[in-house]
């Protein structure tokens, strides 16, 4: 393969690409630094210089599709409009639909023994991603750094639980094994789960059957 210069921000960008390249087609197992330096075309011994060791490269990677996944979530939050169960619904679809559409790189991304988390980028996009997850406002950013207090927190974690469980269950093949069984189509399932967590997960404040005869009484 013939090698090619690269300017320096050109070769983190060439090296990231061809990591994911490798992910994809051949496994994280397959992913490493002389495998990467050569799928880009450079000299084995670039790599080193910009990501240290393959956790750099691989916490770098991860990095870049937190940022992705964030971009992937907003934009499906901001067609769903103002309604919060709509934006919510949206969120846990497109949780699940960015697990299907990316398996390795999502799998790479919720490796923590794998991943280096003081590398600033990827813990400043794993909590922009991760922000979406605590709120209900229109605005994502919203609660990114307030404290959530106990309710919001496991809020927010059985969200995170009920839409990142489907999200394996897709990647581990169980729900197109059961909706096969069931005669179902797996996208119509998936859309029935997204659209179950609103119906169980309400912010503390809201009134229920029970709470609101507590109130009356």
């Amino acid at each position: 393969m013939t090698r090619r210069p690269y300017h320096h921000g050109d070769l983190r960008a060439a090296m990231l690409k061809a990591a994911e390249t490798i992910l994809v087609r051949d496994g994280l197992g397959a992913l490493t630094l002389r495998a990467a330096a050569r799928e880009a075309g450079v000299s084995h011994a670039a790599p080193p210089h910009h990501f240290g060791d393959l956790s750099g490269l691989l916490s770098e990677l991860a990095a870049s599709g937190f940022v992705r996944f964030r971009a992937h979530l907003v934009a499906a939050a901001d067609a769903a409009g103002d309604d919060p169960q709509a934006r919510l619904v949206a969120l846990a679809t497109a949780y699940i639909g960015f697990a299907r559409a990316y398996p390795g790189l999502f799998q790479l991304m919720f490796r923590f023994e794998r991943l280096d988390w003081s590398v600033a980028a990827l813990a400043e996009a794993a909590t922009a991603a991760f922000a979406l997850l605590t709120t209900d406002a229109h605005d994502g950013e919203a609660g990114a750094g307030d404290a959530l207090g106990f309710g919001g927190l496991v809020l927010a974690m059985s969200r995170w639980s009920l839409a990142h469980g489907a999200a394996m269950l897709c990647l581990d093949g169980r729900l197109d094994a059961f909706a096969a069984k069931e005669g179902a189509d797996i996208d119509a399932l998936i859309a029935g789960i997204a659209n179950q967590i609103p119906q169980h997960l309400r912010p503390s404040g809201a009134s229920t059957p029970s709470n609101a005869r507590q109130r009356d009484a």
